[in-house]
């Protein structure tokens, strides 16, 4: 315990010197026409490559002025909305979409058969990788322990390294498969061991869709409805892509140009997207929520909630952060097409859960918050839900534990960064290597005794 109290006040210590030895001066990023955050003041982002992937729109052109519209997503061409029509209601749409995306096109019958054929065949993990690898050393951060197990199934793997198009299209579908195990029995592994509650290791069925078995793996009981299982599947297909701009498939691709094995360059869009400011904002939504029902007496009263969203943007509440979790976003501004299209098989399932309450009162929210932040930062380009704000919701009437919230996400987006990465080796020339100006000043070598 000395060390590590003699670490800790080292680093009490010391902390103040690297804040000082690493600040910059902040007008400096625009003397030098830094585009922070590879945005710029207006941002749009900056053009780092191209895609053939899928599209967002926010903006139409009109007498060449960028003028706000309602959001559109396209998967491969195809309007995300007319896909989740496509398949709801009539199939679980989770493992077409992911072809889709995969392999470009929409598949026939046989070839969706026969994908769900391989898929289902994937879902196996080594012999005792549960026990000696889940299992040890479990965390509640169940982001970290998918990460941990991503990079011990390297070892498993015999061609690791070998990059032709066909080994990873082997390593991508063998992740995107097992996936839910890593997350769900890393999460129950924490459960027994820290939270010292019953642990469930259900194995997954190979004819079940990856929503139906990420319910059955979790439950105790293995039941869930057919809506649950939807919606779900619903959620999935969202998440699975967002364009190449966005934080962790960017990270895939520069990984990827480094010439990684898919193990790592995964890995780090793991660790990518298990940040607060991307893949974990939809746990801020719900923890946001519990503190309106702790701190607003009638949450009926449209005028006690404005005001509590009020001080939410003035910093006075919650995490003082200045924040309306899930609303807002980066590129859409009149609306989230992902948001839009989630909103209405929430209300289903609030409905058939007993939750009309909460819903509601999200549904408020919704409505009086993009006004609250219009009047009090005058913003007018308009403020809308994004996908976060509902899946959280949807995540608590499933039952899905708030640690997995991000490793749901997760086990969606690896689809994406699966099609990113096969994209990125057909078509990469050179590595991703950005700039940095240096502003440092040049000093004289002092030697030892005469500092």
């Amino acid at each position: 315990m000395a060390v590590k109290e003699n670490v800790l006040d080292f680093t009490s210590k010391y902390g103040e010197v690297c804040r000082k030895a690493d600040y910059i001066d902040q007008s400096l990023f625009d003397e030098y026409g830094v585009q922070r955050g590879l945005r710029d003041k207006n941002g749009n982002g900056v053009l780092t490559g191209l895609t053939n992937i899928s599209r967002i729109e926010a903006f139409k052109k009109v007498d060449g002025k960028k003028i706000p519209c309602d959001g559109r997503l396209w998967y491969r061409g195809y309007d995300v909305i007319d896909l989740v029509k496509g398949f709801y209601k009539k199939r679980y749409g989770f493992e077409e979409i992911a072809y889709l995306l995969i392999f470009g096109e929409l598949p026939t019958e046989s070839q969706l058969a026969e994908f769900k054929s391989v898929m289902g065949a994937c879902r196996k993990l080594p012999t005792n990788f549960v026990r000696d690898v889940i299992m040890k050393a479990p965390s509640k951060d169940i982001m970290n322990s998918m990460t941990k197990s991503v990079l011990t199934l390297a070892a498993y793997d015999k061609n690791i390294g070998d990059q032709s198009i066909e080994n990873v299209l082997r390593q991508s579908l063998d992740l995107i498969s097992t996936f839910p195990m890593l997350a769900i029995y890393g999460y129950q592994a924490y459960n027994h061991y820290d939270c010292d509650d019953s642990m469930y290791i259900h194995r997954p069925d190979e004819n079940l869709s990856a929503a139906e078995n990420i319910l059955l793996m979790l439950r105790p009981d293995r039941k869930y409805s057919q809506l649950e299982a939807s919606v779900l599947d619903i959620a999935l297909v969202l998440h699975m892509e967002h364009g190449g701009g966005n934080n962790s498939t960017f990270t895939t691709r520069v990984v990827t140009s480094a010439g990684s094995d898919t193990y790592a360059v995964i890995a780090a869009a793991l660790s990518s997207l298990k940040g607060p400011k991307h893949g974990g904002a939809n746990i801020k939504v719900v923890e946001m929520f519990n503190d309106i029902k702790k701190n607003v007496k009638d949450l009926n009263d449209e005028d006690e909630i404005k005001n509590y969203l009020g001080r939410l943007v003035d910093k006075e509440a919650f995490d003082k952060k200045g924040l309306i979790y899930g609303m807002g976003h980066a590129i859409y501004s009149l609306s989230d097409p992902r948001a839009e299209v989630f909103k209405g098989f929430v209300e289903k399932l609030a409905t058939a859960k007993g939750r009309e309450d909460d819903f509601r009162l999200y549904s408020m929210v919704e409505k009086l918050a993009p006004q609250v932040i219009a009047e009090k930062r005058r913003i007018y380009k308009g403020v809308s839900m994004n996908v976060d704000f509902y899946s959280g919701f949807v995540y608590s009437m499933l039952d899905i534990p708030l640690e997995l919230y991000t490793p749901i996400f997760a086990i969606a987006r690896i689809v994406g960064w699966s099609a990113h990465r096969i994209e990125e080796l057909i078509n990469m020339d050179k590595i991703i290597r950005p700039a940095y100006d240096s502003v440092m000043e040049e000093r004289q070598y002092v030697p030892l005794e005469d500092r």
